[in-house]
């Protein structure tokens, strides 16, 4: 049996926009996560001194991923919700836009992928580059592909939990 080595590779980042009225518990983010899918393992919640939800990792075994979820606030979250607004504003409807106009606070949830490396034994036969893409490994790759399901589980919870939109920053585009 060969060791493996697993290392997290970034992949996209979320937003979830709100009020930073709105802004959850350490508790309730946890309760929140594991009432949508109690596969997910929450680990490393941190909390300011009123409770109220800084960080936190969420761990996705079964779909090979992780994710970080950092909360944010301030002028910084207030310009570019502002400038999400403007450069969505065909695309979205009225609540839509008042909302994040108004949102002055954001969950960031940072996906990542989990990646396993085994590391090469010397002593084996190398493989062919032929061989590497002829679908002997494909039943592997099926098992050990990255899912979106847990990204998608994970910002839909904290959506409906803050009353904020999720957004994917990098398509330019409301969630759910």
């Amino acid at each position: 049996m060969t060791d493996s080595t697993e290392q997290l590779a970034w992949r996209e980042t979320y937003f979830v926009l709100f009020s930073k009225d709105n802004r959850p518990t350490m508790m309730q983010v946890e309760a929140a996560i594991h009432e949508a899918n109690p596969r997910l393992r929450v680990e490393n919640l941190a909390a300011d001194d009123d409770g109220l939800f800084t960080s936190g990792l969420v761990q996705a075994p079964e779909d090979n991923a992780a994710m970080e979820i950092s909360y944010e606030s301030g002028d910084q979250v207030i310009e570019q919700s502002i400038d999400l607004a403007k450069q969505l504003q065909e695309q979205i409807d009225d609540d839509q836009q008042a909302q994040l106009l108004s949102a002055d606070a954001r969950l960031d949830v940072m996906h990542f992928e989990r990646i396993r490396e085994t590391p090469r034994d010397e002593s084996a036969p190398s493989k062919s580059a032929s061989s590497e893409f002829s679908g002997d490994n494909d039943e592997e790759l099926l098992t050990e592909a990255l899912d979106p399901a847990s990204l998608i589980t994970v910002v839909e919870a904290l959506a409906q939990l803050t009353g904020g939109l999720a957004v994917d920053p990098a398509a330019g585009e409301i969630m759910l």
